[in-house]
């Protein structure tokens, strides 16, 4: 089985190698062909929360892209459900770069026409939206949070079961998680089990679009190649 090595940008500062390294590792558990190499922005430990706290990352998330593609990887994932600079760095690199907000959107439509975001904040990033469009029918926050750390305390998880429970109430068929700070807290499983209806993890989304996009060339490749 061929690997692929992913590099990873966490939008939110972190000391701690077991938390920096874990939305690589969910990767790497459901993707078992990736191999992923995490690294965070310097001097934001609140993470990205709005459009002022995202301007101020985007030059720190272009610089670890300018490290990735000085060691050399096949696909950069940034983790955050805005994709806080996908656009500038891939005029920076060759390699894929994926969005975990375009890839949750994107894989959401192909379960339903009919789409809830639940949200760190009361604001979809605009990236969802515009994939979504029509198919956005309800947007919801847990109530209390403010930033990716209030996710991480039992408020913060029973908020969130609460707010998919709204969704579900206001005609959404299939939630997706509008910021990847739930990844971290592993709260898909546990809203599924509480409404009732597929719930989409941004994280894992982003490293299905990953395997897909580097797999594919190759397949193809080997293909045309056995023709030959």
């Amino acid at each position: 089985m061929k690997k692929y090595t992913i590099g990873l940008i966490r939008v939110l500062t972190l000391e701690n190698m077991e938390l920096l390294n874990l939305h690589g590792k969910l990767i790497e558990k459901t993707f078992p062909e990736l191999r992923v190499i995490s690294k965070c922005i310097e001097d934001q430990p609140h993470g990205i929360y709005d459009r002022k706290s995202e301007e101020i990352a985007k030059p720190k998330i272009l610089r670890l892209v300018r490290e990735f593609k000085n060691i050399g990887v096949d696909a950069i994932i940034i983790s955050c459900a805005a994709d806080p600079a996908v656009k500038e760095a891939r005029r920076e690199v060759h390699v894929p770069v994926i969005g975990a907000g375009s890839a949750v959107a994107s894989l959401a439509l192909a379960k339903s026409r009919k789409i809830g975001v639940l949200n760190l904040t009361e604001e979809t990033p605009e990236v969802i939206k515009e994939i979504l469009g029509e198919n956005l029918v309800a947007e919801e926050h847990p109530e209390g949070v403010r930033n990716t750390l209030d996710l991480m305390t039992e408020e913060g998880k029973t908020a969130a079961i609460e707010a998919a429970k709204r969704l579900k109430e206001k005609g959404a068929e299939v939630i997706v998680l509008g910021c990847t700070g739930m990844s971290t807290i592993k709260i898909a499983p546990v809203l599924e089990d509480a409404v009732g209806i597929p719930v989409i993890d941004p994280v894992l989304a982003s490293g299905a679009v990953a395997l897909y996009v580097l797999r594919s060339k190759d397949v193809w490749r080997e293909l045309n190649e056995d023709k030959g």
